[in-house]
């Protein structure tokens, strides 16, 4: 049945807002692309420094390398779509297409969940104990926790692309949103899709709570250990080591969680606040964590600095020489 179902939709069409007009449709592909340049840009210049600059090679940016690629996965996963969608009227993506978008933008969610998580335990173990943290969190350690993070993360989107995928889709076929998720293609599903929405959301918020339970637990444990420290100075210059990563865990899951429980608790949202909250987490992060981790981050800062005079230096002595 569910075969014979699939063949009313053959494929899918991203809406995306459905309140935008289309006399605004190429400012809105000009943003995204602009967003979207600037996300690559960012996180390239990043990505460039960790893997040249052997005075980054600590576990602290292996993690944030981690979280350079997931953001660059996920922004090209979603954006190009949207961006023909408004830029060329491309809306359309294949039944199966979708499905494979789907599961890459739980995918990449899921692994930026655990590699916060990994993240919070490195300052966790850092803080509370300074003594140990050379004998706990080495490469190898940061090393072996990130292979885990990328491999366990596909249980959860997996399980929902084969729930969803059989389901029969025989009406409308217009996902309301600027990608393919789980709540966006189910919704059209001609079918109760309580039966599948709701393991779907506990395996999401197994994903999401589980990694932020223990993030709370940890941050909490760092204000402890802080507040014992006896100089203000010595707490503030402690407690700035983590405001990075506090901004970039805010930026992820407080949006997420507030859209999921929205979502499954009967809070209404209309569709164009709802998709502008999600672009908003789903875009923000990427595009911001390449200017938190150079502000925020003595040693990128410095790497880039660094970087910057070496690139500027042999243009200053060639003028200086056509001077002469």
């Amino acid at each position: 049945m569910s075969a014979v179902n699939h063949s009313f939709v053959t494929e899918f069409v991203i809406v995306g807002f459905p309140g935008l007009q289309p006399e605004f449709y190429g400012l809105a592909s000009t943003v995204l692309f602009l967003v979207y340049f600037g996300t690559l840009t960012g996180n390239v210049v990043i990505l460039v420094l960790l893997a040249t600059d052997r005075d980054l090679h600590k576990p602290m940016y292996l993690i944030i390398l981690n979280l350079v690629v997931s953001d660059v996965l996920f922004s090209t996963t979603t954006l190009p779509k949207i961006i023909a969608r408004y830029w060329f009227e491309a809306g359309a993506i294949s039944f199966t297409g979708c499905f494979v978008q789907m599961y890459l933008v739980h995918y990449f969610g899921t692994v930026n969940s655990y590699i916060l998580f990994i993240m919070a335990l490195d300052r966790y173990v850092s803080i509370c104990f300074p003594l140990k943290y050379p004998m706990i969190i080495q490469n190898a350690t940061i090393h072996i926790l990130s292979a885990t993070a990328w491999i366990v993360a596909k249980a959860c989107p997996l399980m929902m692309v084969i729930r969803a995928y059989p389901l029969p889709y025989c009406d409308s076929n217009k996902i309301m949103q600027c990608y393919c998720d789980h709540i966006a293609i189910t919704t059209l599903a001609c079918t109760d899709r309580a039966l599948y929405s709701f393991p779907a959301f506990i395996f999401a918020m197994l994903a999401l709570l589980g990694p932020l339970a223990f993030i709370i637990f940890s941050y909490c444990s760092i204000i402890v250990a802080v507040l014992k420290i006896a100089s203000t100075q010595g707490r503030l210059k402690t407690l700035s080591t983590c405001s990075g990563q506090l901004i970039i865990i805010a930026l992820y899951y407080l949006p997420r969680c507030f859209i999921y429980l929205s979502s499954n608790i009967g809070i209404r949202l209309s569709t164009d606040l709802r998709i502008v909250i999600i672009m908003l987490y789903s875009l923000l992060p990427p595009m911001i964590n390449p200017l938190i981790y150079c502000f925020k981050t003595k040693d990128i800062k410095q790497s880039l600095m660094k970087r910057f005079k070496k690139s500027t230096a042999p243009k200053q002595e060639n003028v200086f020489a056509v001077s002469q």
